[in-house]
């Protein structure tokens, strides 16, 4: 979606280029996702000498003495501590948060200390797995990536990250949920998901007039040019999964679209889209132009 919004933004005359641009972005996910680890892991040390540090204070109190170090001990961070591959893979990318002149992690761990949410969490007398997880998860969607330093840093190092943000958080969210921290190494499953991005890229571009004469037939009382850009990018690339790939079921098509409209696109997105792509599949299913083939889809 952001590369062929590129490609008709800048006019791009070049596929193949484009293509290569597109592949390239798409490995940086992966970066990102260790990006997003990195932070958890250098908020977690900078805890543990937060806490070091108030034990050596001239006159320390009693918590200082003996601090509440659930956060540092937390099981969720453990378990991605205790894989070696991953850690030395997060240590190469960790240089993003500590390199740099807005002192971001100690910023950040000082918002998160005077959170509601941490007091809760530290005083809780379950020392159950679980409430490690609904911590972590809770901090990571409530105060740590809705930080705006946070996204200023991401923007610097690549001005697609804080659009690719929620996608990585999901991902990481969902492994935290499950007690499985993966360590990533490559964003496709298979040579079929990078055929199947490819594909989708070119016929997308190399269908373009057709399919905004598609949107000019189905959006009543709207010209071309006052539907949003990214509208009627969501509205191309579902055409190119409904005439061109056979095996993808249109359900799936319509649902990944209305979902990525509700991120991307503007307040009325989902309804706009939404209406014009079951209008297109009602049609055009019924005049036989989009056929489906394999088990479940005839």
């Amino acid at each position: 979606m952001q590369s062929l919004y590129s490609y008709f933004t800048i006019k791009e005359d070049n596929i193949p280029v484009a293509e290569r641009t597109m592949l390239k972005h798409i490995d940086e996910v992966i970066e990102l996702n260790l990006v997003i680890i990195s932070l958890l892991i250098e908020l977690v040390k900078h805890a543990d000498n937060f806490y070091e540090e108030g034990k050596k204070k001239y006159l320390p109190s009693a918590n200082d003495l003996n601090p509440n170090k659930r956060f540092v001990e937390n099981e969720i961070i453990a378990l991605i501590r205790e894989d070696n591959a991953l850690m030395h893979k997060v240590s190469r990318v960790s240089d993003i948060w500590l390199n740099n002149d807005h002192d971001v992690i100690r910023k950040l761990f000082s918002k998160l200390f005077k959170s509601e949410l941490y007091t809760k969490y530290i005083s809780s007398d379950k020392k159950r797995i679980d409430v490690d997880q609904r911590f972590i998860v809770n901090a990571l969607n409530e105060i740590i990536l809705n930080n705006e330093l946070v996204h200023h840093i991401l923007e610097e190092r690549s001005i697609y990250w804080t659009d690719d943000l929620p996608f990585v958080a999901a991902i990481i969210i969902g492994q935290i949920k499950v007690n499985k921290i993966i360590n990533p190494v490559s964003v496709f499953k298979d040579n079929s998901d990078e055929k199947f991005a490819l594909k989708l890229f070119r016929n997308t571009i190399n269908n373009n007039k057709e399919y905004e004469d598609i949107i000019v037939k189905f959006s009543k009382n709207w010209e071309l040019d006052r539907i949003a850009i990214m509208d009627k990018l969501f509205l191309k690339m579902a055409f190119s999964e409904f005439f061109l790939m056979e095996d993808l079921p249109v359900k799936v098509s319509m649902n990944e679209y209305i979902e990525i409209s509700k991120y991307y696109g503007a307040v009325k997105s989902k309804l706009f889209v939404n209406g014009l792509l079951d209008n297109v599949v009602k049609t055009y299913t019924r005049e036989g132009k989009i056929k489906k083939i394999g088990r479940g889809l005839v």
